[in-house]
């Protein structure tokens, strides 16, 4: 089965490898996912205010989203996918690198949590017929090779009037300058290669690909501080990005 994955046109090879040696540290929040987990804080609050809405429900509720179905495309080590159990989600969170799921899933074990990890591409969930009430790509569209391809998957697994929330890094010179120059090789926030600046697509051309049948709810920048290293919305969409988008109910 992960032959498959690993050979789906929209998985880089190369980048399954540098997640796969980094598989371990994925919940040391001092480690080389930390900035992840004050982004997490941050997005899970955009998330869980946004898709309520959409679905009106009680965001102060304690689990708001309680039997929403939701798919974490590229979950990682799990980080986001808990958040969303935690607020009452019926959550899928696929990956493409072995060692990721199983940190997942033991990790949720730990955490008392039931998160249905699988080692998946979004074209196998595509043959299966899968779709769920929100989709969440944050993260990812960075990282895949053949963007219209896997973002043409990614909108199949939107159910009508299902929702998909996508977070990514611009293609800008500023984008270069902070998200990679900076974050990777200046500040060493990040470790070197985790970005490559080919990869990166303008929030235009994502909004572009996933084509008429999505209208767009909302959009944001996204900035940090780098003296405190905390998040905080932008109108300028400059370097980070978040879209809220809504697949027609048709």
């Amino acid at each position: 089965m992960s032959a498959v994955h690993l050979t789906a046109p929209s998985i880089d090879p190369e980048e399954v490898a540098y997640f796969e040696r980094l598989a371990h540290r994925w919940w040391d929040v001092e480690g080389p996912f930390w900035p992840l987990h004050k982004l997490n804080i941050f997005r899970v609050d955009y998330i869980r205010e946004h898709l309520a809405a959409v679905l009106g429900r009680d965001a102060a509720a304690e689990r708001p989203f309680e039997g929403v179905k939701i798919l974490d495309i590229g979950c990682g080590g799990g980080i986001l996918s808990e958040s969303m159990a935690r607020l009452g989600a019926d959550v899928t969170g696929i990956e493409i690198t072995d060692k990721n799921v199983k940190v997942a899933q033991m990790h949720a074990q730990w955490s008392g949590l039931d998160v249905a990890y699988r080692l998946a591409s979004v074209d196998e969930l595509v043959r299966e017929g899968a779709t769920f009430d929100a989709v969440l790509n944050m993260e990812v569209v960075e990282h895949v090779e053949h963007l219209p391809d896997f973002l043409a998957d990614c909108r199949q697994l939107v159910r009508p009037g299902g929702v998909m929330f996508i977070a990514s890094i611009n293609r800008t010179l500023a984008a270069w300058l902070i998200a990679i120059l900076g974050a990777e090789y200046l500040l060493r926030w990040l470790p070197r290669g985790t970005h490559h600046y080919r990869k990166l697509a303008p929030p235009a051309q994502v909004k572009r690909l996933l084509g008429g049948d999505f209208q767009l709810l909302d959009e944001t920048g996204v900035r940090v501080n780098p003296l405190n290293r905390k998040f905080s919305f932008t109108r300028w969409q400059g370097v980070n990005y978040m879209l809220l988008l809504q697949r027609s109910a048709s």
